[in-house]
């Protein structure tokens, strides 16, 4: 097959007028956009807010010290702890609407179903109270707290959704092959599935950790401590309201890329190491093959 017959599988290869209707739309657009983008510029010269002077309290270790610093902390912290504890519950709600006990799948599937359909910043809220009403936490770490619970709550339901789903994603002969060999459920989805899972899973794991990431930005509605907020505080303190959520955004912008850049990285290490991931079934059909083998 020719590299031309190879790219157009998915679609069929435009012809000459569709090129030239595609050469217009994107011509078009690119003007419409730098259009209104010197609009925007223009008049944010007008009024001032793209002036040097407005950009001279970032060259100051004040202004990083004790706005902008406290608040990549802040969004750093809570984004860490509750992608780990997202993480590790999603994994074990996953495996847990997997299982072959009706019960276990039962009370996994609630917990997901709920948690899913519940906002992220009612349940800060709530745990934010709730912790404040009985002094479960130090009051200087509330807002924290309810902002890792919350996340942790909501992602950790999706990213259970996301194992299941990749789980059953796998050719059925995987398990098939396992419980041919004699493992058992849980030595089958240890040992045998979940590790060819994870591979597969890995982009849409590192999608949803990225929203995680951005989701801290709403803990201010609690008084939490990060970078959007903190980029607000700026504003209002030095009259630099555009410069100074275009220096958080950069910031963002820069981690969740750091994220996904580590995840492409991982992915492909990931695939590299199993890039023969058929053993199991091998050995399978070997054994199924071999003298004396008992067939059903």
């Amino acid at each position: 097959m020719s590299a031309h017959a190879g790219s157009s599988v998915l679609f069929d290869a435009p012809g000459p007028r569709a090129r030239v209707r595609n050469g217009l739309i994107t011509a078009v657009t690119v003007f419409v956009v730098v259009v209104i983008g010197w609009v925007v510029i223009t008049r944010l010269q007008a009024k001032g807010q793209l002036t040097a002077a407005k950009w001279e309290p970032f060259l100051t270790a004040n202004l990083w010290k004790t706005y902008v610093l406290p608040g990549v902390q802040g969004t750093l912290t809570a984004a860490a702890a509750s992608i780990v504890l997202a993480l590790a519950l999603g994994f074990v709600l996953g495996v847990g609407r997997l299982s072959t006990h009706a019960g276990i799948r039962w009370v996994a599937s609630v917990f997901v179903e709920f948690f899913r359909a519940v906002p992220v910043l009612i349940m800060m809220l709530f745990a934010y109270f709730l912790y404040a009403n009985y002094d479960v936490f130090p009051s200087k770490h509330l807002a924290l707290a309810g902002v890792i619970t919350g996340l942790t709550l909501y992602n950790g339901a999706v990213i259970a959704e996301i194992v299941r789903a990749g789980v059953h994603a796998l050719p059925r002969g995987q398990a098939e092959a396992s419980s041919a060999l004699g493992l058992t459920w849980g030595q089958t989805m240890r040992i045998v599935l979940l590790p060819q899972a994870v591979t597969s899973m890995l982009p849409v794991l590192i999608s949803q950790l990225v929203v995680v990431l951005k989701d801290t930005a709403i803990g201010y509605q609690i008084t939490f401590v990060e970078m959007v907020r903190q980029g607000t505080v700026v504003g209002s303190s030095y009259g630099n309201y555009i410069p100074a959520l275009i220096v958080i955004a950069i910031l963002m912008i820069s981690v969740n890329f750091t994220l996904s850049w580590f995840a492409t990285w991982l992915e492909r290490r990931l695939r590299r190491s199993r890039r023969a991931p058929a053993p199991l079934e091998a050995d399978a059909v070997e054994q199924e093959g071999a003298p004396g083998a008992k067939v059903v």
